[in-house]
Formats: C-alpha cells, structure tokens, sequence
C-alpha cells in the first residue's frame, strides 16, 4: 500500500549572478523514481459439471455395441470379399473413365431462367401468332414477326413485325419499340448480319421485304411486289446471303411452290431484283443406292426449310413438306424442267444430293458452326435428326417430343448443344456429350396447348435465348454457364461423332 514519507530537504546555492561567464552546472532532484505496478480482474474463473448416471467403462462399452452390429456370419462373409473389394478399388482408381468429368450439381430449374415475356396486345387480340423471331447484329434487339402457322388458305389479315431494344432503360414488355404494319401475314424473318437497321421478311402473299427501322417515314426499303419475278406461294424462308462482290448481301427466299429465288437490293429502284432462281423438281431429285425415293403428286418440291453452310457458299440444304432432304449448289447449271412462269432469270436445278427422306415435311435445318459437315433437321415425325452431308443416313436420331418439332438450332458456344422448339410448348436443349439422350435443360412456355413455334440463339449474347409461341408472345431465356460456356475436349468428341459411320 501507499505510505507518505517525509524527506529532508537540500537547497542549492545561486551561481548566476556571481560566475555568469563561467560554465555553469547544476543537479537536482525532487524525489525518487517510483515504481508502480496495477492487476485487476473482473470476475474469477468457475467450472461446473453435472452428470446423470455414472458412465460406463469404455471396454465395456465396445464389447456391447459390436455384440449388437455383428450377425452371425457377418465376419466370415467380411474375409472372404476382402480382396475382390480391394481389387475392385484399386481398378477404379486408374480407371480414366470419368476423366474430367463435371457433376451438375444444380437444379434443372436453375440452368434456365425467364428474364421476359414480351407481348403486343393488338396482336394477342387478333389472335396472331409468333411466325418468326431473329436478333440484330448487336444482339440489343429482337424482332419479331407476326402470322398464322394454321392457316393454309389465302388470307387477307393483316399482321405487324415488332422489334424490342433490350438494352433500353425503361424496357415496356407489352409495349413493343417499333411496330410495323404489314398487310398481310409474315411468314419468315431475318436480320442484316452487319447492318442492326435492315430486317428481311417473307410474306403468306409471296412478297418478299426489306424493312430499314432507321426510316420512320415509310419503313419500307424494298420489296418484290406481285411481279412476275416474285413467288406464287407463301415464302416460308429468308435468309441473307454473301455476294461475290465484298460487303455485299442479297436476300434469299424460299417458297411452298418449289422455287428458291436470290434477290440483290437495289436501293434506287426502290425493289428486289432478281438475281438467280432455282426450281425443284421431283424428276430431277438426285438418287442412291441407299435411298428410295418415287415421286409421288405434284412434280414440285414444297421448300418448307433453307439453312445455308457457314463453311461453304456455294452449298444450301432444302427441306421439303414432302419429306425430302436436299444438298444443293448455287452454282449448278443444270435447266430445270420446270416452266418458267415469267421468271426473267433461267431456272436452274441446284439439288446434288438427297438424303433419307422423312415421313412428313421437314420444318427446320441448321448447319453445325463448329463442323463443316453436320447439320441438324427437324420435322412433324418428333425426332432431331443428326446428319452429315457425307452421308445419306443420319448419325443420330433423338427423341424431342410427341408433337411437331417446328424449328432446331445450334448453340453458337457449345458446339455439342442444341435447342429445339416443340409443338408441346416446350424448348428442349440437348446435349450431346451427355451420356443420357434426354434434354439437359426443358423451359416450359406455359399455357395450355400452346406451340413454341420458334427460336433463336443470341451470337453477341450466348447466354439469351429468344422463343416464340402460339400465344403471340416472345419469351427470352437465360441460359446457364453450363450450357454456353465450351467445356474441354468437346470439340474433339463433335468430331467423332461426324466420322462415325450411319447404323
């Protein structure tokens, strides 16, 4: 404890005034250094402990729970498979069989999502349905066209192609950016692939237009018009295609009434002009030891499907609504036995090759962007077809849906994936390095007995999927990583599904 103590004290005589030149030192002290040491502690420490019985002898314990876990038998049969067991491990430890193999962890429900639904009353009024769906080149927009899929009988409808930015802040899912009036139903659609303003469109009248969306005036840029030049049935197909000068691109369409014509813009003319025309022709569909084909009916070939070959421009694919499945070659000479019903460009016959045919009309057909020589088709018989243009029979035939199959696509990432819209309602994606053939991945559009009638990947967005249906509206997807992003050795596994031969 803390004592007072007295200390004697000590002066110091002043040397300032007597030596100021002198050096001067001096020392002093008040008290001793003090030493001071501090401990407190709040609370002391406390154990307690508690017990309801009084515990066993571990030994004890042991001897009665493996009396209890062992039957009789249970050691002998124990011994006796010990070393089938421990061959059996060691086998599967330097098996390579699941070599990186990648377990989906995630609820099927999570590889897919629906970011919108995007609608156009007037046209859920009218009862239209989503004929077609494509993106721009940016990938910000999709346009949608307008139409009928159960309306064979000409028609006077009138019908619109309605285009959403979805990068647009304050994006209105029923209230579209742009809307286009067309007098009669669309029945195909395709954006510019360098140019996000220009939309082509195939019309149920046998029209074929180029919308430019940048002109608010009149939208139309060109059109064919009810030339002599232009079809006679409903165009069920557009797509844009390169021309031999640089930068440029002409319109491709295809008809019911057998005729695929190549159109080149002619912005001054206000028109599509007529480039090169090709006529099909039962008589004149190629034949082979491995196919059996009879023309049957009228002696046109129905062009219901056109895909082109990213690989090479020279080749086109038609699927027809007689089942037919067709190579074709843009530069083929060969007349066609076909009248000419006015036509100012010589029909020439472009099939090459047939592959086995189907037992309805084929609806859709997408060439592989990771491999020249697959392709993938789909119709009413409910199966997605794998093919390979070397070929006559397909590689692979999956089972989508009991229904219609109205439109496949390839993934632009995963070059073993792709998606298929069903009459059902339902987008099936497959993927083909899955052991199992069942879908990866199924997005329900809802409703009943509503059709998903068409699709469409995003090239500058993988991860969206655009999907229309029956009900006249447009839902985008969004897609997992799993299901865009490219997972090694896969493209080695597409190749050798293409080099397998056909059972």
């Amino acid at each position: 404890m803390f004592t007072d103590e007295v200390l004697d004290p000590v002066g110091t005589g002043s040397l300032w005034r007597s030596a100021q030149q002198a050096a001067q030192e001096s020392t002093g002290c008040q008290t001793r250094a003090v030493h001071r040491t501090e401990a407190e502690v709040q609370t002391r420490s406390a154990t307690i402990s508690w017990t309801q019985t009084e515990p066993e002898p571990q030994e004890q314990l042991l001897q009665q729970s493996h009396g209890e876990l062992d039957p009789p038998g249970l050691k002998d049969f124990l011994q006796r498979v010990e070393d089938s067991v421990i061959r059996e491990l060691v086998t599967n430890a330097r098996s390579h069989a699941f070599d990186e193999f990648q377990v989906n962890w995630e609820d099927q429900s999570h590889l897919v999502s629906c970011l919108h639904c995007l609608q156009h009353p007037s046209a859920q009024e009218s009862g239209l349905h989503v004929t077609g769906v494509s993106w721009s080149c940016t990938g910000s927009v999709i346009a949608c066209a307008y139409g009928r899929i159960d309306d064979g009988d000409w028609s006077t409808e009138r019908s619109c192609v309605c285009t959403w930015n979805l990068d647009r802040r304050g994006l209105d899912p029923k209230q579209a950016d742009l809307v286009l009036d067309v007098p009669t139903a669309v029945t195909a659609l395709c954006c510019h692939p360098n140019q996000p303003a220009l939309i082509a469109g195939g019309l149920f009248s046998g029209e074929v237009v180029v919308w430019d969306t940048s002109r608010t005036q009149d939208p139309v840029l060109v059109q064919t018009g009810m030339s002599a030049d232009s079809h006679r049935e409903p165009v069920y197909q557009v797509a844009w295609v390169p021309l031999q000068k640089k930068g440029e691109f002409g319109v491709l369409s295809a008809c019911s009434g057998g005729r695929v014509l190549l159109w080149t813009v002619d912005s001054d003319l206000g028109r599509l002009v007529l480039n090169a025309a090709y006529a099909l022709v039962q008589q004149q569909v190629p034949h082979s030891s491995t196919t059996s084909f009879k023309a049957r009916g009228s002696s046109t070939v129905g062009v219901t499907a056109l895909a082109l070959s990213p690989w090479d421009p020279d080749t086109f694919l038609v699927g027809s609504e007689g089942g037919l499945l067709l190579r074709c070659s843009f530069s083929s000479q060969t007349p066609a036995a076909a009248p000419s019903e006015g036509h100012n460009a010589t029909l020439r016959a472009p099939a090459v090759f047939l592959f086995r045919p189907r037992s309805g009309p084929v609806h859709s057909i997408h060439c592989s962007p990771f491999h020249r020589n697959l392709f993938v088709s789909a119709g009413t018989d409910g199966l997605a077809h794998l093919h390979s243009l070397l070929q006559a029979d397909p590689l692979l035939s999956l089972r989508v849906s009991d229904s219609y199959v109205f439109q496949v696509q390839w993934s632009p990432t995963r070059p073993l994936v792709f998606a298929a819209a069903t009459g059902q309602g339902e987008v099936q994606i497959f993927d083909l390095g899955r052991r199992s053939q069942r879908p990866a991945a199924t997005m329900e559009q809802g409703g009943a007995n509503q059709a998903a009638t068409c699709l469409a990947f995003n090239h500058q967005n993988p991860q969206l999927l655009a999907v229309g249906n029956t009900k006249g509206s447009v839902c985008i997807w969004q897609l997992s990583h799993n299901l865009t992003e490219h997972s090694p050795r896969e493209s080695g596994q597409l190749e050798q599904i293409a080099n397998q031969v056909a059972e």
